[in-house]
């Protein structure tokens, strides 16, 4: 008697539309969403790690762009250009913006394109990395220099007055990944369906606390500001005017009179720096609680509205910093330079 051939017919169809299936998935990860490519990053003895220079990707449907000298900004040059502003701003994933926001939406972008726009000649620079602490943006700067920069801005958090200093162990992870992954599944699954899932049942990485070694939230602060102190010393020797860009989370400024524990002796210690602050949290005090849940993607990191709400406050302040009001004549090449970047986008 002949066994019957349907069954097993059934499991090789199966088995072709589920391959089918996979990989038509797979093209779409790939194509359409950029999961093949992410910016990679590589160690650093300075700043533990930062991204590889010279690379351009897209993912998520954003375009993201790093330079010679690992910024998220178009190449530059050495010596900075006759005639132009140059402003070098360091940060941690809020100035980045990551894989969510594409490169004309940063916080950067945006401003040179202001100041650009307004006659003045500007180039913004964009040296940052997720998770990077203070003593991070100051080995960015030990080891790369100002960048004849007229101006040099701190982007620093609330969560970061008491974020560790990150190191080189974090490469290779999937959040800050060393080489591109065979599959665009493959990444889908460690970068963002795994990490939701561990989070949403407790196996999560070690709290500080189980951290051999980790400093309490007391001690992390004080290294932090003693960073902080070096290197404004450091700034102001090469007569490099510092600002600091005080950027809050979203529970600092729609939960009431909610702030970091530690910005009050952060702020003291500014004054004492004589540093100047542009306080984000401050400035939107008064904004309307629906429009600043526009300007946060999640608990942190902002959204393009909110690169634009931090861009505006920026330029405000900027345009009555002295460094700033000697390039406000109308160069020619500055039009040309505007006209230049809009074809580069």
């Amino acid at each position: 008697m002949t066994k019957p051939t349907k069954p097993k017919k059934r499991y090789v169809v199966g088995a072709i539309a589920g391959g089918l299936s996979f990989l038509a998935l797979e093209f779409f990860l790939r194509t359409a969403v950029g999961l093949a490519t992410p910016a990679l990053v590589i160690t650093d003895a300075k700043t533990g790690y930062r991204f590889k220079p010279n690379q351009s990707v897209t993912r998520l449907g954003n375009r993201i762009t790093y330079n010679q000298y690992s910024q998220r900004s178009d190449a530059i040059q050495v010596d900075k250009p006759d005639n132009t502003l140059r402003i070098l701003m360091v940060g941690d994933s809020v100035l980045n913006g990551g894989s969510h926001i594409t490169q004309a939406d940063t916080i950067t972008e945006k401003l040179e394109t202001k100041l650009l726009e307004q006659n003045y000649p500007a180039e913004v620079l964009n040296a940052s990395a997720g998770s990077w602490g203070i003593s991070n943006l100051k080995g960015y700067l030990d080891k790369f220099g100002t960048f004849q920069s007229d101006i040099v801005i701190l982007q620093i958090g609330s969560h970061d007055l008491i974020q560790p200093t990150s190191t080189s162990d974090a490469v290779g992870r999937a959040s800050h990944p060393d080489k591109s992954p065979l599959l665009a599944t493959q990444a889908l699954i460690t970068h963002y369906i795994w990490p939701q899932v561990s989070k949403k049942f407790g196996n999560q990485s070690k709290l500080a606390d189980e951290i051999p070694d980790a400093l309490s939230p007391e001690q992390q602060f004080q290294q932090n500001m003693d960073s902080l102190s070096e290197l404004a010393q450091t700034l102001a020797e090469q007569d490099v005017p510092l600002y600091i860009l005080y950027t809050p989370a979203r529970a600092d400024v729609l939960s009431g009179d909610r702030t970091s524990e530690h910005k009050a002796a952060f702020t003291q210690k500014l004054t004492d720096l004589s540093l100047p602050l542009i306080d984000v949290q401050a400035a939107w005090t008064i904004t309307p609680a629906e429009t600043i849940g526009t300007y946060f993607r999640d608990r942190v990191h902002l959204s393009a509205a909110g690169n634009e709400a931090v861009t505006a406050l920026l330029y405000e302040t900027l345009i009555a910093v002295p460094a700033v009001t000697e390039k406000s004549n109308n160069f020619p090449s500055n039009k040309i330079s505007h006209q230049n970047k809009l074809m580069r986008e």
